[in-house]
This record gives C-alpha cells, sequence and structure tokens, in this order.
C-alpha cells in the first residue's frame, strides 16, 4: 500500500521532503486521547512529516525527530494542515535545538472545524499521550537515528500561543497573495482583560499575522463590557456590533517598533508643522492598513500606500477600516518596482520623510523571512535613499530567515553603505527587528522628550523609543 512506500522512502532524510497519511488512532479510548470530543473522524489521525530544508548540523551527528500533537480544534487551521505552516513549526523549533524531521499528529483534515474554536487554557500532560504514540513515532524515524543500536527519544513538542476563542470569519483569494483569511480572535492579555482583535493571514504563511488590529462594540454599548461579554459577543457571528478600531496604538510589536523609528525624523517634522507641510510617507507594503492608518491618524502624516494585490485592499477597505482621503492614498503595484520609478522620475513631488517597509518573502519554502531579498540590494536601496529627503529615513521590518544565519548581517553592510547612519530596535519576540538607516546624521538627541512629536509617538509605540540603538560600523 502507498503508505509502506512512503515508510520505506522516510528511512532517510531528503530535505524539504513533506508527506502525510492517515493512521488508527492509538489514542482512541485512552484518557490521554485530546481529540475526544472532535467527532467520528477521530477515529482516524492525519500523520504528516516535513525534513528540514537544510542538512542537519553537524553535532550531534544522528538526525534528531521530534513531533507534536495538533492543538484540538485547530486541526484545519493552515499553521497545522499545510505543508508551509509546518515548515515554519519545524523551524522554530530548530531555534532551541537541532530538528531534521517534525511529526506532526491530529484529526483527519476532513473532519469538520468547529466554527468558534475554544482553545485550551490548559492543556494535558503529554507524556501518556506519547508513550501511546511512540511506536508509530520509531517508526518514522530515519535509520541514522538508531546509531550503535540505541533508540532515539522522539520528545513531544507542544504549541503555545494566546488565543482563547478563534472565530474565521471570511477567506478570499488574491491574484497575487492567493488564499488569505480574516478571523476574529479573543487574546489573553493576562495580567489585563481579554482582548478582541481581527487578524489577517495569508496561507502561503500561516503562521506569519499580516495585519491585527483590536475590536470594540460602539461606546453607547460597551462602555463597561467585561472580557467575559466580550468573549459572548466574539461568538454571537458576523452579524455582532464589533468594529475595528483605526488610527490608535498598534498591536503587533513590530509596527510599533516601525513607527518608533520615526524619532529620528523628529525635528525635520517639527520644522515642517511649523511651516504648514505635512511629512510624506511611503508604505510599501499595505496588509489590513494598520500602519498607514496609525501614521496617517495619528501622526499627521501624508500617507501613500503600495500594495501588490487588489483583493488585499479590498480586504483591507471591508474589514479592517482602512479608509482612503486627501492624505492617505493607495495604489495596486509592485512597491519595490515604484520605488525604483520614482528614484528614476523627476517628479519634485516624489520625496519622502519616512519610506516603511512591511514586506515578506514570497518564498513560503524559506519559512517565514522579511524582507524580500530582492529589497536588500544595492541598488533598491540607493534608489530608496534617492527619494528621500535630506533628513529623511528608511525604516525595514526585518525577520532573517532561519536557513541564513548571514542574511542579518550582510543587511546591515549594505546599509552602512548606503546610508549615514543606521539605527537599530530588538522588537523582542525572538523574531523581528527593526533597521532605521537615516540618510544624514542624527541632529536631534533621542533622549529629548520634549517635542510635540515625541509626545504623539509615545502614545502609538509604548517603550520602543527607548530601545532604539545605534549600529555602529565595525572597525
Amino acid at each position: 500500500m502507498a503508505v509502506c512506500a512512503e515508510l520505506s522512502q522516510l528511512q532517510h532524510i531528503e530535505p524539504s521532503r513533506f508527506i502525510s497519511f492517515s493512521f488508527p488512532n492509538p489514542l482512541l479510548h485512552d484518557a490521554s486521547n485530546p481529540y475526544g470530543n472532535a467527532d467520528d473522524h477521530a477515529e482516524l489521525l492525519r500523520v504528516a512529516v516535513i525534513d528540514s530544508p537544510a542538512p542537519a548540523a553537524p553535532s550531534p551527528p544522528s538526525p534528531r525527530t521530534a513531533a507534536m500533537l495538533v492543538p484540538a480544534g485547530r486541526h484545519c487551521d493552515w499553521i497545522f494542515s499545510t505543508r508551509a505552516g509546518q515548515l515554519h513549526l519545524l523551524l522554530s523549533s530548530r531555534s532551541q535545538c537541532t530538528i531534521s524531521r517534525l511529526i506532526l499528529v491530529g484529526p483527519e483534515i476532513p473532519a469538520p472545524s468547529p466554527r468558534v474554536v475554544r482553545c485550551a487554557a490548559a492543556r494535558p500532560d503529554p507524556d501518556p499521550a506519547r508513550a501511546r504514540l511512540l511506536p508509530l513515532l520509531l517508526a518514522l524515524c530515519p535509520r541514522a537515528a538508531f546509531g550503535n543500536g540505541a533508540i532515539p527519544d522522539v520528545p513531544l513538542l507542544s504549541f503555545h500561543d494566546d488565543l482563547l476563542r478563534l472565530v474565521p470569519v471570511q477567506v478570499v483569494a488574491g491574484p497575487v497573495v492567493g488564499e488569505m483569511l480574516v478571523e476574529d480572535v479573543a487574546v489573553d492579555c493576562a495580567p489585563g482583560p481579554a482582548e478582541l482583535r481581527r487578524r489577517l493571514r495569508f496561507k502561503r504563511m500561516p503562521c506569519l499575522i499580516q495585519t491585527q488590529v483590536r475590536l470594540a462594540r460602539p461606546m453607547s454599548a460597551a462602555a463597561a463590557a467585561a472580557s467575559s461579554s466580550l468573549l459572548e459577543a466574539l461568538e454571537e457571528g458576523p452579524a455582532s456590533s464589533l468594529q475595528p478600531e483605526v488610527g490608535g496604538p498598534l498591536v503587533q510589536p513590530y509596527l510599533q517598533a516601525m513607527v518608533a523609528g520615526l524619532a529620528l525624523i523628529d525635528s525635520s517634522v517639527e520644522e515642517n508643522a511649523r511651516s504648514g507641510a505635512r511629512p510624506r510617507c511611503l508604505c510599501a507594503g499595505v496588509g489590513g492598513g494598520a500602519l498607514p492608518m496609525s501614521i496617517r491618524v495619528g501622526l499627521g502624516f501624508d500617507v501613500l500606500g503600495v500594495e501588490a494585490d487588489c483583493v488585499v485592499l479590498d480586504v483591507a477597505r471591508n474589514y479592517f477600516g482602512l479608509v482612503e482621503d486627501e492624505f492617505l492614498h493607495v495604489r495596486v503595484g509592485d512597491a519595490i518596482q515604484m520605488v525604483q520609478d520614482f528614484a528614476h522620475g523627476d517628479e519634485p513631488d516624489s520625496k519622502f520623510s519616512a519610506i516603511m517597509v512591511d514586506l515578506d518573502s514570497p518564498d513560503a519554502m524559506c519559512g517565514v523571512s522579511a524582507p524580500p531579498l530582492e529589497m536588500t540590494h544595492r541598488s533598491i536601496l540607493l534608489a530608496a535613499r534617492r527619494i528621500l529627503h535630506h533628513h529623511g529615513v528608511l525604516v525595514l521590518n526585518v525577520i532573517p530567515p532561519a536557513a541564513d544565519a548571514s542574511f542579518y548581517k550582510g543587511l546591515i553592510d549594505v546599509l552602512h553603505q548606503v546610508f549615514s547612519e543606521l539605527h537599530e530596535i530588538d522588537v523582542g519576540n525572538g523574531e523581528n527587528f527593526v533597521l532605521v538607516a537615516r540618510v544624514s546624521p542624527t541632529e536631534s538627541t533621542l533622549l529629548d522628550s520634549s517635542r510635540l512629536f515625541r509626545t504623539e509617538l509615545r502614545k502609538l509605540t509604548g517603550d520602543f523609543l527607548e530601545r532604539i540603538r545605534k549600529v555602529e560600523i565595525p572597525s
């Protein structure tokens, strides 16, 4: 049978190989079964196996295998049901230990997912489940893992996030990014109350949240709503009165850090304000529109957003509160190409105070990474510098590829070659860094908080203003 052929192939690690098959559920009548209340399809499990895209590190010498149980109710989530999602789980695990193969075990994909997923706050001890699954897991280990007759250890990894509830709202497909999902979630913000948020994710990179905004009731209906009543509102469905909050404090920390980078142009922004002129910002990548809306509404910038996919812009308008006006315009197109077009043109109004680059790599098989490799080329960075004002900044959201340890250093080196000064903000999530490159050296002191613009920045960015550090050129 097909499964047997696949099992024989799995005797060796093959970079980026991905297979999945059904298997009788050995947990079916066991107290450790996490899918006991799922449905009739829990009699069968879906087993998915993915090998690392890169060869294992030389130490340890034998390839390591790890497994993960899909959280109850999440088996249809793209994080757990797609190759791209499972690859990200494997690469995330590699940051903690060297994993050459990841085995994901959960209900079959045809099993219907509940409309409202109540994410478990308390997770059962996985050890009993691991014991029942161990014969299967050992059978899926590569032959090299049994060196010197030893039986390999197959740890059962756990998946943790801060979700309390998850409600899919809409799935649409765009001509560039493919399928995308709008979903409403309740997030555990302990020790504070739970928050309701709307998120946008792409199927090609399901572990990356493209946009996230808070949801709220109109003030007349929700002045003192408790977290419990908010959870009930989330389960009422699309007809509920919840609306996205726009233009206020940003939810995603890396976006807060990107906006904090504008502190490096505070002098020129306030000079513009005194003359009655608005600073201009080019947002390369719009997503749901949280970043351009925050800069437009919270800081009073004139914003041009560029998004590659017209359907993404429709989603931003319909679900995330993106509103275009005389000071916020969006265009459909390739943002990197548009930077080049501006640089090669002679339009007097094409100069910007800031260029904010929030673009992820389109190659999902490299895991989550940003920006696209093209954006790091010297010619593109020179084009960006050309369309910036003398005191302008280029702000880059950077997620170094897990498989390329030299990417981040190489990007810093080329930015030092093109720009006069470079600053870094560590977002603190172990994934994102924000690099802020200045056309000219800084004239103001970053610790000077007396400026009006700095006061407005602090409302949007929290403590990220204090995390800005200069990156010196290596001697």
